[in-house]
């Protein structure tokens, strides 16, 4: 019971330029619906920022929490798939880890995934994906996602 696993993927992309054009939001939710095939949640402001133009309440952000099944799926989609069609590609850093045995992707561009059609977007915004491991150590961490077949760069 001690193994290390992947408890969750966390596909979160925040959207700040939502505040002027709502409907950017919306397109946001079915970009990443149909990226890793579960109904999107918009994530909320929780305080307010004048220098912004941003309320508490308003919606910033969204987010897919994968679990089970569907989280191994878009896994297995991400490292055969998508990955490699990033643009002069060497691997990923191994310096992204939290030091509690999580690790952050940030991904540029969206267009990575199959599933997204290129005519249709309208501005090009990047998104996070954070592994969520049962391990408390980065470098079992990492051995686990290693394991799974995350490319990290090769030292």
């Amino acid at each position: 019971m001690q193994v290390p696993r992947l408890k969750k993927i966390v596909v979160h992309q925040g959207v700040g330029i939502a505040i002027s054009d709502k409907k950017i939001l919306d397109f946001s939710i079915k970009e990443i619906s149909n990226i890793t095939g579960q109904k999107a949640v918009f994530c909320y402001s929780k305080h307010d920022v004048s220098g912004f133009k941003l309320r508490k309440g308003m919606p910033i952000g969204v987010k897919v929490t994968l679990r089970r099944k569907i989280m191994y799926e878009f896994l297995e989609r991400l490292i055969f798939i998508s990955i490699p069609r990033i643009r002069d590609f060497n691997g990923l850093s191994d310096k992204s880890f939290d030091g509690y045995g999580n690790y952050n992707l940030g991904i540029v561009e969206q267009i990575i995934y199959p599933e997204i059609n290129i005519d249709q977007i309208r501005k090009s915004i990047g998104m996070n994906v954070t592994f969520v491991t049962s391990t408390k150590k980065d470098i079992v961490a990492k051995s686990l996602l290693s394991f799974l077949g995350i490319p990290f760069i090769k030292k």
